[in-house]
């Protein structure tokens, strides 16, 4: 079975087109791991809609850490992880909330908390043959560089996350206006 990421900018229908790799290889046997936590109304109102579009069947799991204990858990067909770069967020905001303040030093003992976690789902996904794991994420070295240093850390260690799943991915997707470009295959 396959690593698959589908990247893009916001709004670009990643996660659309996500699903509709999920009911494609797995009908409704998919686990949907959702990384956002809803704290104020328009995030809520974003995970209302998000819910109301995937299909009843799936199951959904709220998590942004132990990723690769979930997969390995599931006897679900796909595992549809929306998205990588909520996920970032969340892990650096439980490491800390006052990343002004902090030098390289702390942002490389975060870098290395999330590598790990990204690691363990990469392999994961790479262990088992029996489902497959798309990785919905967004692109974030294409825009201005982010004013404040919370910003530049995050895109940075964003980025390399990205890096990381697309090495190891068979397939890989970049959503532009909704169009999907397929940028690597290694399932041929």
């Amino acid at each position: 079975m396959a690593l698959i990421m589908v990247t893009g900018g916001v709004r670009s229908g990643k996660s659309q087109f996500a699903e509709s790799l999920a009911v494609k290889y797995a009908g409704y046997s998919v686990l949907y791991i959702a990384t956002s936590i809803p704290f104020d109304d328009e995030m809520k109102e974003r995970v209302r809609r998000h819910r109301e579009r995937r299909p009843k069947e799936w199951e959904t799991v709220e998590a942004y850490n132990g990723i690769s204990d979930i997969i390995r858990s599931t006897d679900k067909k796909a595992v549809l992880l929306d998205c990588l770069t909520v996920m970032v967020s969340n892990l650096l905001l439980e490491i800390d909330m006052t990343w002004e303040e902090k030098d390289l030093e702390d942002v490389d003992r975060a870098e290395e908390k999330i590598t790990k976690e990204v690691d363990g789902l990469i392999n994961a996904s790479k262990e088992n043959d029996k489902k497959d794991v798309i990785v919905v994420t967004n692109e974030v070295g294409m825009g201005l560089v982010p004013e404040y240093k919370l910003g530049r850390i995050f895109r940075d260690i964003s980025g390399r996350m990205n890096k990381k799943i697309a090495e190891n991915a068979d397939s890989v997707y970049f959503m532009v206006s909704g169009i999907p470009l397929e940028i690597k295959n290694n399932c041929l």
